[in-house]
């Protein structure tokens, strides 16, 4: 097996290659979408705004995060105006949809307002991504022997209060680590570590494979019972809910250094591998029936970024294998999933929502253009670059 400095310095040329078509379409993008909030496009290819409509949509983080990656590659500065506009936008949520907020603000807000402040040294935008990591704490659930989990989703008016958690949150407490980092107050990185422990032992299953929602007693903090939410059925496994699982894990390591976050990480990644290796395309639940195939470039491009941090800290021969994976499926999606034409707003297409159980495919938003696949997409290039700066 290769080492990852052999594999990074063998895609060099096809991973610069690459970067030269994204940047030469988002830079004509950039502009055309300034005063939007997108999530996906129209059926003309064009995106799609958000705004006012849906001010506290979990996605709409990801067009501002986004052109804060590309601003930070080629300080090109339409990238930031852009980014800067997104975040002007969006803080009306904070102002108007206060009693809405919930626990994907790492996604919407440490994406937008974080990146803002450790690029340019924003102290407002600072101020917001700490406001949004104090809120993220606030949903902590503590339960007996001082064990908890963030719980997910707001309970509708006059409704019990739902005990969920979802694997897609391992993917929001960065934002808590960021928090500690910057304050020196360790409350936040504690709760952080915390939720991530109970997804070792509440979402990970022994194979490799995530529980997408997880019902827990209030009191206990136990499962109580599970739920398929977007994968096939119950006790499916969800791709997208792997990939969360496989980069959220890693990220609680590279903010933590403790070991028990890369092993998990590992176990995600050894599973996610072993069921897209047949064509590096991941489909969107890889305990589906084979028919019809459905695939989620979003879990690809997210799972690869997961891979190539991993390769960065394993020993050379194991790094080896994350890194030939993780390039073996950008290459795949690449060549079969990509839109570089600049005269339209769709770059990673083949995103799938959820797994349409129903059987309706426009429904469930199946092979589509979604925002945090040209997000996902274009971080994992610009690691093979080798760009320092993690956005997370």
């Amino acid at each position: 097996m290769k080492t990852y400095e052999q594999l990074l310095k063998e895609n060099r040329a096809w991973a610069e290659e690459t970067f030269k078509k994204i940047d030469k379409k988002m830079s004509a993008v950039t502009i055309r979408s300034r005063d939007k909030v997108p999530d996906g496009v129209d059926e003309n290819g064009m995106h799609v705004n958000h705004f006012p409509d849906q001010k506290d949509w979990w996605c709409n983080g990801f067009f501002g995060g986004l052109n804060w990656l590309l601003y930070h590659k080629t300080g090109n500065e339409e990238y930031r105006k852009t980014a800067e506009r997104n975040e002007e936008l969006m803080e009306e949520t904070v102002a108007e949809k206060a009693f809405e907020i919930h626990h994907d603000v790492g996604f919407m807000w440490h994406l937008l307002s974080g990146a803002n402040y450790r690029l340019t040294g924003n102290r407002a935008s600072r101020a917001r991504d700490f406001y949004m990591a104090t809120t993220l704490m606030g949903r902590f659930v503590l339960c007996e022997n001082s064990t908890g989990f963030i719980r997910a989703w707001n309970s509708k008016p006059d409704s019990p209060i739902v005990n969920w958690s979802i694997v897609d949150c391992l993917m929001n407490i960065p934002l808590l680590y960021w928090a500690s980092e910057e304050t020196k107050d360790d409350r936040y990185k504690r709760i952080a570590m915390a939720h991530a422990d109970m997804a070792i032992r509440d979402h990970l299953r022994p194979d490799g494979s995530v529980v997408h929602i997880v019902e827990h007693d209030r009191v206990t903090g136990e499962c109580v019972k599970t739920h398929g939410g977007q994968g096939y059925a119950e006790g499916s496994s969800w791709s997208r809910g792997c990939a969360w699982a496989l980069y959220g894990f890693t990220l609680s390591y590279l903010h933590t250094k403790e070991v028990r976050y890369l092993d998990a990480a590992k176990q995600v990644a050894n599973y996610f591998i072993a069921n897209c290796c047949d064509d590096w395309l991941p489909r969107v639940d890889f305990r589906a029936p084979a028919e019809p195939v459905l695939y989620d470039a979003t879990a690809g491009a997210c799972a690869a970024c997961g891979l190539l941090e991993l390769a960065k800290v394993l020993p050379e021969n194991e790094g080896g294998m994350y890194m030939n994976a993780a390039v073996n499926m950008l290459r795949a999606m690449g060549e079969k999933f990509c839109n570089f034409d600049p005269s339209n707003d769709h770059m990673l297409d083949f995103g799938t929502v959820r797994y349409p159980v129903d059987g309706d495919l426009k429904k469930a938003g199946v092979h589509i253009s979604i925002i945090y696949g040209d997000f996902f997409y274009t971080e994992a290039v610009l690691k093979l670059l080798g760009d320092d700066f993690l956005i997370w």
